[in-house]
């Protein structure tokens, strides 16, 4: 095994420790002090995080990097950064889906055992209809929604990862959005000089 390898597999396990110890920590903190309403949502935060990395994941590694050299090559925002994501696909979609997606379901999993306990407790019985129920929605909509977002990736590959790149451009260059409106702004107005200059000349 290379040693470059060995070294990923190193970080993508603690990272994956991390995120595991964080995203459960969170949600129990959370749950501890919401209603069952609030517990559902929660979970459900957690469900649309999972899917929509898997989402990313796999539209990586269905991209194709000629439409993103092209764009690259004219300077486009966002283009470089999908770029370096798809040409590292199979780490881009470890850590999406293998991280990201499996810890999220896990700690969905474990977030739907504690409102079923919590339910169970409410109604001072000992129904098994409630982890029951919960726990294969939670199932359904977990499996379900990935199936969907699978089918979205795979059709819409270059859009998907040309959003995550314009994100991570944004994030790596966060005064770009202001910088491009006072471009904009200074288009705009050399534009009007220009009209107004035009029109003075045909009188």
């Amino acid at each position: 095994m290379k040693k470059s390898n060995v070294k990923w597999i190193i970080k993508i396990t603690l990272i994956s420790l991390v995120a595991a110890a964080v995203f459960t920590l969170a949600s129990t903190q959370a749950l501890g002090y919401a209603g069952y309403i609030l517990s559902f949502g929660i979970v459900a935060i957690f469900i649309v995080i999972g899917i929509i990395f898997d989402i990313i994941g796999i539209a990586a590694t269905a991209a194709d990097e000629a439409p993103f050299n092209s764009m690259a090559t004219h300077r486009q925002r966002g283009a470089a950064q999908a770029l370096r994501l798809i040409k590292n696909a199979d780490k881009v979609n470890s850590f999406c889906s293998d991280v990201v997606g499996d810890v999220t379901g896990i700690v969905s999993g474990g977030a739907a055992a504690l409102i079923a306990a919590r339910l169970m407790e409410g109604f001072s019985a000992q129904l098994l209809i409630f982890p029951i129920i919960i726990s294969s929605t939670v199932t359904a909509l977990t499996v379900g929604g990935k199936a969907i977002g699978k089918t979205i990736a795979f059709g819409n590959s270059t859009g998907i990862m040309l959003g995550v790149g314009k994100i991570l451009y944004f994030f790596k260059n966060p005064a770009a959005p202001r910088r491009a409106k006072e471009k904009q702004s200074k288009r705009e107005n050399q534009d009007k000089k220009s009209r107004k200059q035009d029109a003075k000349n045909h009188e």
